[in-house]
């Protein structure tokens, strides 16, 4: 059996990045928090850490630490099971990644549920959905909104569903610059809005429009789905938003839609620890739900344990 100390020890380095950091946070001195972790990896014959500045997790301390947050997580279960009016009484804090747009659409709901059915101080993380697989390698979360489809070693992954985007601009933008329709020769120069330079979306509208991979042309980045769809609004330029943004201002006549016949269908994933906590299981199960409500999927082909209703516990 792993030594607890050791383990805390170890999580605490990770989790403040430093040895003096986390050496304060646990209450030990620097070298006692270095002999433990030493102490670890000599008894698993591993490399647990690379000490540089920050200090970070090699491929095993992230497995190992995936290992000790589910175990904390695992006897907070318990408190609350045995001793709630003790620490039972604690919420269980736990982090998940989510890309902007679903949390500004879709997961705003989700989260509204998971808050009120689940005993949880909740971390919602943003990074582009690219991007968030990486924060959950690292142990950084306990789940994921992800494009990728395969899980990695240690990991499960559901289909959300797909999220359906439309490339829109105000009337006015629109009779100005693209008079005759969105045209390739027209790109390069009329400007773009987008989230960030991590964001792709943009790219990947155009080459599904035009057959060809476009990066060089004008861009405005507004990173906020809301602030991004405003600049849109005010004329700033033309961009590519969630259709459910979108619906009202296309309805009103307010914003038009550039390319009616393509809109971009982005396929979404959840990707969650293998061996996750009957809470952690909840909380996919909530997300699960929500999305493919929210998202395109046809359920007619898929079937799993996560369409099953979900049993909530009290907070």
């Amino acid at each position: 059996m792993l030594n607890r100390d050791q383990l805390e020890a170890f999580a605490a380095v990770v989790e403040y990045q430093s040895f003096e950091r986390a050496a304060t946070a646990i209450s030990i001195t620097r070298g006692a928090i270095s002999q433990r972790i030493k102490l670890l990896e000599e008894a698993l014959c591993v490399v647990l850490l690379i000490r540089d500045r920050p200090v970070l997790p090699t491929a095993a301390g992230e497995s190992l630490l995936r290992h000790v947050k589910t175990v904390r997580m695992l006897e907070q279960e318990v408190y609350r099971q045995i001793a709630p009016h003790g620490k039972g009484q604690e919420r269980i804090r736990l982090a998940v990644a989510v890309n902007a747009d679903s949390l500004a659409t879709w997961f705003s709901a989700c989260s509204a549920e998971v808050l009120q059915l689940l005993p949880v101080a909740l971390e919602v993380l943003v990074e582009d959905q690219d991007h968030t697989w990486s924060m959950l390698l690292r142990g950084d979360v306990v789940g994921c909104v992800s494009t990728e489809p395969k899980p990695a070693q240690g990991f499960e992954v559901v289909e959300l569903g797909a999220m359906e985007y439309r490339c829109v601009a105000t009337s006015a933008f629109a009779q100005i610059h693209f008079p005759q329709g969105l045209r390739a020769n027209e790109v390069a120069s009329v400007p773009a809005v987008v989230f960030n330079r991590k964001d792709a979306l943009h790219e990947e509208f155009l080459k599904l429009l035009f057959g060809v991979t476009m990066e060089r042309y004008v861009k405005h980045y507004f990173p906020s789905p809301s602030a991004l769809l405003n600049a849109i609004r005010m004329s700033g330029g033309y961009g590519v938003v969630p259709e459910e943004q979108a619906r009202g201002f296309l309805g009103s006549g307010e914003l038009v839609d550039l390319a009616p016949s393509t809109p971009l269908r982005v396929p979404l994933y959840w990707h969650h620890w293998r061996q996750e906590s009957p809470l952690v299981h909840r909380i996919t199960s909530l997300i699960v739900q929500s999305a493919r409500h929210a998202l395109l999927f046809d359920a007619a082909n898929h079937t799993g344990s996560h369409n099953k209703p979900l049993t909530a516990i009290n907070a």
